[in-house]
């Protein structure tokens, strides 16, 4: 059996193994994370394409944790929604460098 052949193999066990409510906690608890790294470089719209997407995992992941999990989880999500409309806030407050040349 060649190399990439036995990778494809224990890809395929691991994914035999690996249960869908796993991976959507994983998925979840990633978009949170990648969702702060985005906004601390300034990409707000790939921020707000992390809390859409959270928003729209979150019924399931309701069902599939307990319910202190699910607390923690809104709770992240709810810190993310607020960090990202803050620095948009920010954002907008600051004046345009072209408006101020205008003056």
């Amino acid at each position: 059996m060649s190399g990439l052949a036995e990778g494809q193999g224990a890809a395929e066990e691991l994914f035999k193994q690996l249960k869908v409510s796993d991976f959507l906690l994983g998925t979840v608890a990633s978009l949170v994370q990648l969702g702060y790294t985005k906004l601390g470089e300034g990409d707000t719209e790939q921020t707000r394409v992390a809390i859409e997407a959270l928003r729209a995992l979150m019924p399931v992941v309701d069902e599939i944790v307990s319910a202190d999990a699910a607390r923690d989880l809104r709770q992240a999500t709810a810190n993310l929604q607020l960090a990202y409309a803050s620095k948009v806030n920010e954002a907008s407050d600051q004046p345009d460098e072209e408006s101020e040349e205008e003056t």
